[in-house]
């Protein structure tokens, strides 16, 4: 976390508060997570450095910058399109070429470059996406966010193992809702 610029990845005027340990606002009435939940959230998936990960809610790409200076390739999905955007521009202008960015509905992942490794969810979903379990690989993890819009969520580990699918509550959290493509 320490390579990774945070002050760039906030608005310019919320730069001088990028490296305390809240959430800030980055526009599109989102945020970047705090910088404990993000090393906590990376710390659970136990990343290693030929994993493939995705994660859904790229934001402004700082949890994608943290995860690709530590994995192989991460393939991150936006729902927001100028957020989408400022995110892949800013990662590409750090020099991530191990980080690919796709604007869409983050509910049914990225399936072309499916099986991941790891997952990890930015946004809170009110039930785990099965598409997302279905992209994980066998013995893969995933961190996720699960529970009511802006009410009670917690942070639930799930692991792909032997074929089944357990899950581990972790830690109550609070985050920005996961939101849908109008079908």
């Amino acid at each position: 976390m320490l390579k990774v610029p945070r002050h760039l990845f906030v608005p310019d005027y919320l730069a001088n508060q990028a490296y305390l340990d809240s959430p800030l606002p980055i526009g599109y009435g989102q945020t970047i997570s705090q910088p404990y939940i993000v090393a906590y959230m990376t710390s659970i998936l136990e990343p290693e450095k030929t994993d493939k990960i995705l994660e859904i809610g790229t934001g402004s790409g700082y949890q994608a910058a943290v995860l690709a200076e530590i994995v192989d390739s991460v393939f991150t999905v936006e729902i927001i399109d100028g957020l989408a955007e400022q995110a892949q521009q800013l990662l590409k202008l750090l020099g991530y070429g191990n980080v690919w960015v796709k604007s869409g509905d983050g509910f049914h992942g990225w399936k072309e470059h499916a099986p991941y490794d790891k997952i990890i969810v930015t946004a809170a979903p009110e039930e785990i996406p099965q598409p997302l379990t279905e992209q994980l690989k066998e013995g893969g993890k995933m961190i996720i966010p699960v529970g009511e819009k802006y009410g009670y969520q917690y942070l639930i580990l799930v692991e792909k193992k032997k074929g089944k699918v357990l899950k581990k509550n972790m830690l109550p959290v609070r985050f920005v809702p996961f939101t849908r493509d109008e079908d």
